[in-house]
């Protein structure tokens, strides 16, 4: 864990022996907030973290996402940069120091197009695919599943490089069921831990005597392709309008008309969302299908209708 965390009127903060000036808050979700800080000592801005934890439970969930960031050094999986945990009278914070990426999320790239009638071009969009793809192999490769991958858990450098975040949700890839229970126990854990419109359809109702595995990353993963490429993702209307998506997902998926992207781009969507994950591609598969259809360059250009 890290060192002691002291806070002062002035807004300075310690972590792991290094100062950091709080500036201003930056957003907040059910139980966490992200407040944007200057490091002291290099001048560089972070966001710092706060997850709010009110149990014992909590706390180790929160110290789950530590080691998960801690498992890697890769340039598509965002970075841990210091952590504390922090007593506040019966309850706990604990502070995960991040880097700070200005430019946001895929997904506020995203709508800030659709909302202009405009999409990302297909080199655009091979490109950060690929960056993501060789994010999950490298969550893959160490055993782990990501859970959670959705367009607002990928952050866009000002290059376009994607980086994987929010790895609270990852555990072990593969997962045995054996028997009713535990069926009903993994259900329950995907229903709070895995966003409905990107989750898998093993996770919606999950059999007594199954094997689980990563491919669930690979369901989400054509989701968020989906969403590069129409503007939103193929179950959010669904969800947005309260129809069930655990129905949606059960069905073989339709991509809408058009001439903006190749029969090559449309197919690899579509081996991504096999409903039974059985038949579904690993990622190694999906890199393989992703670097045969075009070389990865940083593509600029957008596409108007």
């Amino acid at each position: 864990m890290g060192s002691t965390l002291c806070i002062c009127s002035r807004g300075v903060i310690t972590i792991e022996n290094k100062r950091y000036l709080f500036i201003q808050k930056l957003g907040e979700g059910g139980f966490s907030y992200v407040d944007l800080v200057e490091g002291v000592h290099d001048g560089r801005f972070y966001a710092l973290k706060r997850i709010l934890c009110h149990d014992r439970e909590d706390r180790k969930e929160a110290l789950h996402e530590v080691e998960m960031h801690r498992l890697f050094n890769h340039p598509n999986i965002l970075r841990l940069e210091g952590h504390c945990m922090m007593e506040k009278g019966p309850k706990w914070e604990a502070w995960l120091l991040l880097p700070f990426v200005r430019r946001g999320t895929l997904w506020n790239a995203v709508e800030a197009l659709r909302d202009r009638n405009v999409f990302l071009s297909e080199e655009k969009i091979l490109y950060i695919l690929h960056g993501i793809c060789l994010g999950l192999k490298a969550i893959h490769d160490q055993g782990y599943a990501h859970r959670d991958l959705k367009p607002t858990n990928v952050l866009l450098e000002d290059d376009d490089r994607p980086l994987l975040m929010d790895l609270g949700s990852m555990n072990h890839s593969r997962i045995e069921v054996n028997g009713n229970r535990q069926a009903m126990a993994v259900q329950d854990w995907a229903a709070q831990r895995c966003t409905i419109s990107y989750r898998a359809p093993e996770l919606f109702s999950v059999d007594s005597n199954c094997v689980i595995d990563e491919r669930t990353d690979i369901w989400s993963l054509g989701c968020v392709l989906y969403s590069m490429m129409f503007g939103e993702g193929p179950y959010d209307m669904i969800f947005q309008k309260g129809d069930s998506v655990a129905l949606a997902v059960q069905n073989s998926i339709s991509i809408p008309e058009n001439n903006r992207y190749s029969p090559g781009l449309q197919s690899l969507l579509s081996s991504m969302m096999v409903v039974n994950h059985l038949d579904r591609p690993h990622i190694s598969s999906i890199l393989s299908q992703l670097e045969a259809l075009h070389p990865i360059v940083d593509g600029q250009a957008t596409t108007r209708i």
